[in-house]
């Protein structure tokens, strides 16, 4: 996928740069150590016009993401929220996907960098892992270690972890992978939360091993409007061969159905099920086609 042409825009330091144009740091810790955080947000063409869906909320987890490894954050949140629109309109983006990213500056040393540089890139994506029902595979490769990594934030370094575990899924012939903790318990997806329903009951991993997803946060919100009891327990690989379905949430993701885990294949209907009334009550969220509150 090509992420930009000759005449896409940036926001980089201030000032909006071709990205074709914008060159990189060959001595910085991002390159070379993954010293640094980013975010995903979505654009939205709604019947207000385009729409950000909590851009507050991403740019304040952004933040946090720096401050947990010491990486310079000196921008306010609010002036890149308008950066963000300006960039969208700069690209003739009504619907899209939005990456800040937060790099070091030059240190060849195992020591935090000083300085610090913001970009944001903007461009059309739809759902990452597709729209047709997923089928997943428990990896070998686990969830990093709360106690080794900062679980909770959004480093760029630690999507290594991500990498290879997706990589190996699809080369097992698998859409995404299921990574389990230090424990063995269920954890998360490679970059998405995962949610099971039993009994009319949804269930996800409670915080700690898990990256703590604002689309995550989202779902449990319109758990509690619909009415649906969700319950946040540590999870077995064998709750998850015998859910009666279960699905994927993140903000590139959206909502996800999954089909499949291992050998096991659900019997339930997606479209039966709980999950499958959180999708469509997410998607008229996020379009605002229902009362509620989005941040921008």
């Amino acid at each position: 996928m090509q992420y930009y042409h000759q005449d896409t825009l940036i926001y980089l330091n201030g000032e909006f740069v071709k990205a074709s144009q914008a060159g990189i740091d060959l001595f910085g810790q991002s390159l070379h150590y993954g010293y640094g955080a980013f975010e995903g947000l979505r654009a939205y063409n709604t019947h207000n016009g385009t729409r950000i869906f909590k851009a507050e909320e991403h740019f304040e987890r952004l933040q946090h993401s720096c401050q947990a490894i010491d990486l310079s954050y000196t921008w306010q949140n609010r002036v890149l929220i308008e950066k963000s629109y300006e960039l969208l309109e700069a690209n003739n983006l009504r619907a899209a996907y939005i990456r800040p990213l937060v790099f070091s500056g030059s240190n060849m040393h195992l020591t935090a960098s000083k300085e610090a540089n913001i970009m944001i890139a903007a461009w059309e994506w739809g759902p990452y892992l597709g729209q047709n029902l997923l089928r997943v595979n428990i990896s070998p490769i686990e969830r990093p270690n709360p106690k080794s990594f900062l679980v909770n934030a959004k480093v760029s370094g630690q999507y290594i972890n991500s990498i290879l575990a997706t990589s190996d899924a699809l080369q097992k012939g698998f859409d995404e992978a299921i990574l389990l903790d230090q424990e063995g318990f269920v954890s998360q997806a490679s970059s998405e939360n995962i949610f099971i329903e039993k009994d009319f009951k949804i269930y996800t991993p409670p915080l700690g091993n898990i990256f703590p997803g604002i689309t995550r946060q989202t779902v449990i919100g319109i758990c509690h409007e619909l009415g649906f009891d969700l319950i946040e327990k540590r999870l077995t690989v064998e709750d998850l061969y015998k859910a009666d379905s279960a699905f994927l949430s993140g903000t590139a993701t959206e909502i996800i159905g999954i089909k499949q885990v291992d050998h096991v294949v659900y019997k339930e209907e997606w479209k039966d099920t709980i999950g499958a009334s959180i999708q469509r009550k997410y998607k008229n969220l996020v379009l605002e086609q229902e009362n509620y509150e989005v941040i921008i």
